[in-house]
């Protein structure tokens, strides 16, 4: 997850915390239109987590 925070700052222009935000967001996001990926998706988070 912290390869994809630092992508956010560089790319887009964000600050560390507005990019975790946007993460959490669009992982949110995920879950709630693809509700089969709900468990993909916090286990990618969660595996992005141990950085």
């Amino acid at each position: 997850m912290n390869e994809l925070v630092e992508r956010l700052v560089n790319e887009a222009a964000l600050t560390p915390e507005q990019a975790q935000q946007a993460i959490v967001t669009i992982a949110g996001f995920v879950k709630e239109k693809f509700p089969m990926l709900g468990g993909a998706v916090d286990q990618i988070f969660s595996a992005g987590n141990k950085d």
